[in-house]
């Protein structure tokens, strides 16, 4: 077992003349680096915590952070003073009002260094195949390859499942479907779960969507023990892995992703596109609570491709914290027409929150023409302009109590057919004819004629 003690032998961490001689005593699993004000999210039992202390700035701040670090039940804080003029007392002070062992990282040593340096003591700290599968993490071993060698020890097949859902790595194809391993865990919400033939582990990491690791068959303890180490290491190489963005040509489809919760859009998005398998962009967005990219359509997305991201996303939003998740798509265009696909995808996506339902995706298709250049008038504009064609009409359905607007629009609606338009009201064809004639008196136009129709049309559907 490693400790807070075992890491001292380590160049260049020594412990602060406050900790307690029995804080070093402490299990240590693995190293976070975190400069957060606050990481009590994102921290596991046994974590030595290396921080610069950049979120320090004045006395006081250091509280939140030890508080955090021991109510997550870290090992250690590991801190470097190079920007704060050595380690602030209020630091020193928290530690030791909290219990946390406080080590000393010199400021000329790397925190890459002390990072593999600890990763490397774990390693060879452990011993049989915990051990070789350390040693592969800390080599950095694809995730391909890291499960290739957690079968050798396992002694059965193991898969990496995204909770899209995708396979993100396995060792053999995955006897059920994706999203199976997924709502098994959803409903179980233990570790590890079994059910169905597979053995179910969350893996640890701090991301939105969550990934899974599945192992075939039941699990004895021992063999728990070690899938639980697998997914941890799983976790690591996920953290270190940075998704490197394609360069696309070609034809693209623009896509916008809302959740109500900030932090979640973009990594449900990035996972989510994953499972189309095509080259994707991200892109920036001003507005946080969206997530926007860019993917390559080379012709071969499917029809009812908005029916399979619903229940793609059906599938992982029971394991988020938001409520809704809302997409909007565009139709595929040259690449170089990508800032018009990206207007599109907005419209959609804000269509989508008009429509019920805990996921929504809209395809362009759904998307008006005249939505979309309603979509780039400004409000004042389309008010001045609703006002002025339909204000007559509003003034009277005012006054009277009547509601003609709504007998127009259902109206041109229906293609400017008395019949669907009365059996759509419910009314008589010659009451329908006889609020049609007394509508147009008031508007002073002729319903009947194509233009004045699309001009009411737009004005009717322009109400900001």
């Amino acid at each position: 077992m490693t400790t807070v003690k075992t890491l001292l032998g380590l160049p260049g961490l020594r412990p602060h003349p406050s900790t307690r001689e029995e804080l070093l005593e402490r299990p240590v699993t693995r190293i976070y680096v975190t400069e957060l004000p606050d990481p009590g999210r994102y921290l596991t039992a046994g974590e030595l915590v290396l921080s610069g202390l950049l979120w320090w700035r004045a006395p006081g701040d250091a509280e939140p952070f030890v508080a955090a670090l021991a109510t997550g039940g870290a090992a250690a804080l590991a801190a470097s003073g190079a920007d704060a003029g050595g380690i602030p007392e209020d630091l020193v002070d928290a530690c030791a009002r909290h219990g946390v062992a406080l080590l000393e990282v010199p400021p000329d040593l790397s925190f890459a260094v002390v990072t593999e340096r600890v990763v490397l003591a774990l390693a060879a700290a452990a011993d049989g195949a915990r051990k070789r599968l350390l040693t592969a993490a800390a080599e950095d071993a694809p995730l391909a390859d890291l499960l290739a060698r957690a079968v050798d020890e396992l002694g059965a097949a193991c898969w990496v499942v995204s909770g899209v859902p995708r396979v993100v790595a396995g060792t053999a194809p995955l006897p059920v479907a994706a999203a199976e391993p997924v709502r098994q865990f959803a409903a179980a919400r233990s570790r590890p779960t079994a059910a169905g033939g597979l053995t179910v582990l969350p893996v640890e990491g701090r991301h939105s969507v969550p990934w899974l690791l599945a192992v075939d068959g039941p699990l004895s303890a021992a063999q728990t023990e070690l899938a639980e180490e697998l997914a941890g290491l799983v976790g690591l190489a996920r953290a270190r892995a940075r998704p490197v963005p394609a360069p696309l040509g070609g034809a693209v489809r623009a896509v916008a992703l809302r959740t109500p919760d900030t932090d979640e859009a973009e990594d449900v998005l990035t996972e989510f596109l994953a499972t189309t398998g095509k080259p994707v962009t991200p892109t920036a967005n001003r507005d946080p609570s969206v997530a926007l990219a860019l993917v390559a359509d080379d012709g071969s997305w499917p029809d009812g491709w908005a029916d399979q991201a619903v229940a793609a996303l059906s599938t992982v939003e029971p394991l988020l914290r938001a409520t809704r998740i809302l997409a909007g798509v565009s139709d595929a265009v040259p690449a170089a027409e990508s800032r018009g696909a990206f207007e599109v995808a907005r419209h959609a996506l804000s269509l989508a929150a008009d429509r019920d339902g805990g996921v929504v995706v809209v395809p362009a298709a759904e998307v008006g023409v005249h939505q979309l250049l309603l979509a780039g008038t400004s409000t004042d504009l389309r008010a001045a302009l609703r006002g002025r064609l339909l204000g007559p009409l509003l003034d009277y359905d005012a006054e009277q109590h009547s509601d003609l607007v709504h007998t127009v629009r259902v109206f041109l609606e229906c293609s400017g057919s008395p019949t669907r338009a009365a059996k759509a009201l419910h009314i008589h064809v010659n009451t329908l004819r006889y609020r049609i004639g007394r509508a147009a008196e008031l508007l002073g136009v002729d319903l009947a004629d194509f233009e004045a129709q699309v001009d009411v049309y737009l004005a009717l559907v322009s109400d900001p």
